[in-house]
């Protein structure tokens, strides 16, 4: 592993942005119709259990990455391949994000430039950043949450004094009852973004303050919740139901809508440098996290040397994903549905009562030796 150590500070900072991703910028649980933000703060509410989950598992292991502890609770073959799978999920995922950038950029502001002219850049600065290290990601992230705070607070306020809000829009509130908000929240906000987090498991060994770890990543997993419940409220409010869902990049429409004094409009960058941030952090928590696992689980000296080559099959499958941007979502919203929930939900749970099981028969063990 990369001798290398972030604050907690650091931390809360990769997680927030983490958290904000896509997720920010598209329509985000989109099936619950105008109930969304309460599948939104369901999901998150599913996050933090999980978050419980993950965190007892951190502590039985805190010095290893998350296949290290993989390994220990299914055993050594069992639990190698468990391990890889995790590495191609989190491969998969950054291409994903990856493309889901390239797409937009393409839609909105770049609409005759090739896709791969945009993935290549992109992948190659995250290559960059990744061989300095995991400090200087963590460093980089302290400054960027405070230009994508300096955005936020920007944006709303210039829609709040456009008088483009109209809250009618929202009601009625339970419109469709609570079968949309109980699916959409268990199965689809649930996985996307909240409990993606489990990629932190792979760098928390890093982390200076392990002890706090638990505080930092509830306070990021809520904060993050509720920006991203207040900004899916913010898109109907402004743009109607009908006007979000046949849209793409919703916060795109929803920040188009700005025009004061026929002076300040057209201030899509905002958007747009907010999806630079976003998901440039993401993808490159997700590529770390798959370096790390590789390097665990095949016994190398140092990630560099295999960033290079996983970047190549990062700008492969990030062009092959899908063959258009319907698609890919389609792809998307099945794999974060019936795929997602096993690496998330499935295999933590199953570490957990393997975990428990494994010391309650120690405990035992080491009665009866005391007894005889």
């Amino acid at each position: 592993m990369e001798k290398a150590k972030i604050s907690v500070v650091q931390l809360f900072a990769l997680m927030f942005i983490f958290e904000m991703g896509t997720s920010v910028v598209t329509s985000y649980g989109i099936n619950a119709k105008k109930d969304i933000w309460l599948a939104i703060l369901l999901g998150m509410f599913v996050g933090i259990i999980s978050l419980f989950i993950y965190y007892f598992l951190f502590r039985q292991y805190p010095k290893l990455p998350f296949t290290g502890y993989i390994r220990e609770i299914f055993g050594k073959y069992l639990g190698w391949i468990i391990g890889l799978l995790y590495i191609i999920y989190f491969l998969y995922t950054t291409a994903d994000n990856i493309r889901s950038l390239g797409d937009l950029l393409v839609s909105s502001i770049l609409p005759q430039t090739p896709l791969l002219a945009i993935i290549i850049p992109f992948v190659l600065v995250m290559c960059y950043v990744l061989y300095l290290g995991i400090e200087v990601v963590g460093r980089t992230a302290e400054v960027f949450i405070v230009i994508l705070i300096l955005l936020g607070i920007a944006g709303n306020f210039l829609l709040l004094v456009s008088g483009d809000i109209n809250l009618d829009n929202l009601h009625p509130f339970l419109e469709n009852g609570w079968g949309p908000i109980l699916t959409t929240g268990l199965l689809e906000t649930s996985n996307f973004p909240f409990n993606q987090l489990i990629v932190f498991m792979m760098l928390l060994p890093y982390l200076n303050r392990p002890r706090l770890v638990k505080k930092v990543w509830l306070f990021a997993l809520i904060s993050g919740g509720l920006i991203l419940c207040w900004t899916a409220s913010l898109n109907i409010a402004v743009l109607g139901m009908k006007e979000v869902e046949k849209s793409t990049f919703t916060l795109l429409l929803t920040i188009g809508k700005i025009n004061l004094f026929e002076f300040i409009q057209r201030l899509d960058v905002i958007v747009v440098f907010t999806l630079l941030i976003t998901v440039f952090f993401k993808a490159s928590i997700f590529f770390y996290g798959a370096l790390v696992g590789i390097v665990d689980l095949f016994k190398l000296k140092s990630h560099q040397q295999i960033i290079l080559p996983t970047a190549f099959i990062l700008i492969f499958l990030s062009m092959t994903i899908a063959s258009s941007y319907s698609e890919h979502l389609e792809e998307g919203i099945y794999s974060v549905r019936y795929i997602t929930v096993y690496f998330h939900v499935v295999i933590p749970l199953l570490m957990l009562f393997v975990n428990l099981i494994r010391r309650r028969f120690k405990e035992k063990v080491k009665l009866k030796s005391k007894v005889t």
